[in-house]
């Protein structure tokens, strides 16, 4: 059950990244008993509230709430006891959840909590004063220090495996609301296994190749750490794996991962919604491996990150290979067009920030960069802002898996013989049939490098190749790479090739991820590197109007 992990050597990753609990009878994690016990107004329209159809749902307390005492004190020992259709409130509270202490096997991990029934809808009643807390029990909430930190049980060899917050796993059905996760870590120590990281995962079968969860949902959530260094980091914000939905993630906020804030992946037909997410101070805001189909993302912001956005191809175990927002059966999309990935209404800003944590891919990222589309395909990019990205607004490009060479999943629907030409093996993923129309953009490429503007475009000749129409600049015209792109691939359906794989904006694009070591002394080969690690403190998030909404008459939530 490992993360969403991969090794990628130099040319794979110059285009990639571009792109990247405790049981009844365990150790007692209390709340804290000074923690504010009143709910926190919110001016955000609530998402939709649902409850079970199931009759006599139980309502299970954890905690104590405006002076009432609820029946358990630790979140694992409600999740333990409830059945299908349950809630389960939380109160206020600091929670040091050790699940994965009790039942680990030292070889596989499990979360801090640990979900496997489904149906179950579990609700903080505060978003900013509940919270789930992978610092070691008795340390201060959610603190920095590095003595404070836990990297998670061990294996047999000693080796610490991380540490995951809460898990739901493969439980369809699940409602997480109104409550913050912070500092679960992934070992990125010499005596780690490297694994861990994930603060929210909704794992449908991480690393099976299947989609192993339906339905799920999230709201009013925020995933952070206040931590990373060399022994280690949080990898994931909010993450979504091998999951086949419908899903919807929405009001949520997450910062300061070392790979992304957000993740949906593994997933050829995902059905998923993320939806008012705002993603900042992280390698990646948002990736996705081989996420397709029915995806949308929309009214959502990513800024002062590494790189804002990232959906790619990848030859991995992260269901099949490539990422295409294709309608399944040829059906047709929101747009009108037979795509039914839709990036949609979404203010991309100001993703010029190196002094992040990364690690593996996400770390090569290219700094200055809006959004990457990486091998993808027909993808739908509309209706947008991208603006002051010093590198690119948004870049198509090819992804060259050097590091996962066939046959590890068959390079489906990529050339399993590399780039020979450039003597490059592994699977190559082309990137064709994506749309990018009627996006605003507006000073972007400040870092002045050559091709650094507000569109750049890498791609084989193709048909129907990757089209781009009606963008408009607020001070100018839209500038891109290769120049006068939306006249020369204007048109979509048709065929057309973007830059080659020896072009000026391909030798940019590897000089800002540093795939091959540093730029070259060539003027107008500048892009910043991180210098020292800045993790931002977790600013209060609208919480939830009335997180007694939907909720059955409960000692906490009496119905009139």
């Amino acid at each position: 059950m490992a993360a969403r992990h991969v090794s990628i050597m130099a040319a794979c990753a110059a285009f990639s990244l571009i792109a990247a609990g405790c049981s009844s009878s365990s150790p007692t994690a209390v709340p804290s008993t000074n923690a504010a016990a009143t709910t926190t107004a919110a001016s955000a329209t609530a998402a939709t509230e649902t409850s079970t159809s199931e009759p006599g749902p139980n309502v299970l307390l954890v905690g104590t709430y405006n002076g009432v005492p609820g029946q358990y004190k630790t979140i694992q020992s409600a999740v333990d006891a409830a059945k299908s259709g349950d809630w389960i409130l939380v109160a206020p509270g600091d929670y040091h959840e050790r699940y994965d202490y009790v039942s680990s096997s030292g070889k596989d991990r499990v979360g801090a909590i640990w979900i496997t029934t489904p149906n179950l809808h579990i609700r903080g009643m505060d978003r900013n004063t509940v919270v789930i807390d992978g610092t070691k029990p008795g340390a201060p909430q959610c603190s920095a220090a590095a003595g404070d930190q836990d990297f998670g049980p061990t294996n047999a060899e000693g080796k610490h495996i991380g540490r995951d917050g809460l898990v739901v796993w493969k439980a369809d059905g699940s409602q997480i609301e109104n409550m913050t996760v912070c500092n679960f870590v992934r070992d990125g120590s010499s005596d780690g296994t490297g694994g861990g990281g994930n603060q929210i995962w909704w794992n449908g079968g991480d690393g099976s190749g299947t989609s192993g969860m339906g339905t799920y949902n999230g709201s009013y959530l925020s995933a952070t750490s206040t931590f990373a260094s060399d022994l280690g980091d949080g990898s994931y914000g909010i993450f979504v794996s091998n999951a086949s939905g419908p899903g919807l993630i929405v009001h949520t906020y997450g910062s300061n991962m070392s790979d992304s804030s957000y993740y949906i992946g593994a997933c050829a037909d995902c059905n998923a919604t993320l939806d008012d997410a705002h993603a900042q101070y992280s390698a990646l805001g948002y990736s996705g491996t081989n996420s397709g189909g029915h995806l949308i993302v929309q009214n959502s912001e990513f800024d002062n990150n590494k790189t804002g956005f990232s959906t790619n191809s990848q030859n991995n175990d992260d269901a099949p290979s490539p990422q295409d927002g294709a309608c399944p059966g040829g059906a047709t999309g929101p747009t009108g067009s037979h795509s039914c990935w839709i990036f949609q209404h979404n203010y991309v800003h100001d993703n010029n920030n190196p002094d992040v944590p990364g690690h593996g891919s996400a770390d090569l990222g290219p700094p200055g960069t809006g959004m990457v589309i990486s091998g993808g395909r027909n993808d739908t990019v509309i209706d947008n802002r991208f603006e002051n990205n010093n590198g690119w607004g948004i870049l198509t490009v090819p992804f060259p898996d050097t590091g996962n060479p066939p046959p590890i999943a068959n390079c489906a629907g990529g050339d399993p013989n590399g780039i020979p030409s450039l003597g490059i093996t592994g699977c190559y993923f082309a990137d064709w049939g994506n749309e990018i129309a009627h996006n605003t953009f507006a000073n972007n490429g400040g870092f002045g490098n050559v091709t650094n503007g507000d569109i750049g475009n890498i791609a084989d000749q193709h048909d129907p190749g990757n089209c781009f129409h009606d963008n408009t600049n607020k001070v100018g015209a839209v500038t891109t790479a290769p120049t006068d792109l939306q006249t020369a691939a204007g048109t979509c359906g048709q065929a057309n090739a973007g830059a080659g794989l020896t072009s000026d904006l391909t030798l940019q694009v590897i000089c800002a991820t540093e795939a091959f070591g540093a730029c070259p002394s060539t003027p107008g080969k500048s892009y910043p590197r991180r210098t020292k690690l800045v993790l931002p403190a977790l600013t209060p998030q609208v919480s939830m109007p009335d997180p007694c909404a939907g909720v059955p008459s409960n000692a906490w939530c009496k119905k009139s």
